[in-house]
């Protein structure tokens, strides 16, 4: 409840971004199995794809480069038990980048 006694709706991404956290973090354990084995081939599209376009050299590799290290970092997270929210927050950015990455060569 607010102030004028209203209930507050709040940002609609945030709520989503709540309730998927919740439901990661309450089945962890087989959530970040799933999530390494999903975000890892969705990182070899994106990488596949970002080696057949036909993009500057330099350009190409940090792309390449960003790519590998949000995979790596999510894998990581895991391998290191860091807390929950900071593993989905991880797992959050290595998708959505993969995924930037796959949609801005195909389109």
């Amino acid at each position: 409840m607010t102030h004028s006694g209203t209930k507050s709706k709040g940002n609609v991404l945030t709520n989503v971004h709540k309730r998927l956290f919740l439901e990661y973090k309450k089945g962890e354990m087989g959530y970040a199995t799933i999530a390494i084995i999903g975000q890892s081939c969705l990182g070899s599209a994106a990488v596949m794809v970002l080696l057949m376009g036909a993009l500057d050299t330099a350009v190409q590799m940090t792309l390449l480069f960003f790519v590998t290290i949000f995979c790596m970092a999510f894998n990581g997270a895991v391998l290191a038990q860091l807390k929950p929210l900071t593993t989905f927050n991880i797992l959050i950015l290595s998708v959505l980048f993969s995924m930037g990455v796959i949609l801005m060569y195909l389109a």
